[in-house]
């Protein structure tokens, strides 16, 4: 399960564009006799990260239902692995680590 690629794919992020303004610098102006005031300004992109924070972190990790479940059914031994699934999903792991590797 890709946690990471859902998150993206449900804002639209791109994690290219994110470290592009990274690079941004900041001017600071002061006048001798004068007091500054401080004020920040966030661009759209923050604006978006937050709105995906706040959702992430209002969504539920799991299905605790399902966890019961499945943790009666290891208790009481009928619980069963599909090993070809795991196995698929291995298999999976490793050439998306390949593929990201050679990148």
């Amino acid at each position: 399960m890709k946690i990471n690629d859902a998150i993206k794919k449900s804002v639209g992020l791109d994690t290219e564009k994110l470290g592009s303004n990274t690079g941004k610098k900041t001017e600071k102006s002061s006048s001798a006799g004068a007091k500054a005031a401080d004020s920040v300004t966030l661009s759209p992109m923050s604006a978006q990260l937050q709105t995906l924070e706040a959702n992430v972190a209002a969504a539920n990790v799991f299905d605790a239902e399902k966890v019961e479940a499945i943790k009666t059914a290891i208790a009481t031994g009928q619980f069963k692995v599909d090993s070809e699934k795991v196995a698929d999903g291995l298999i999976e792991t490793v050439k998306d680590l390949l593929k990201n590797k050679n990148s």
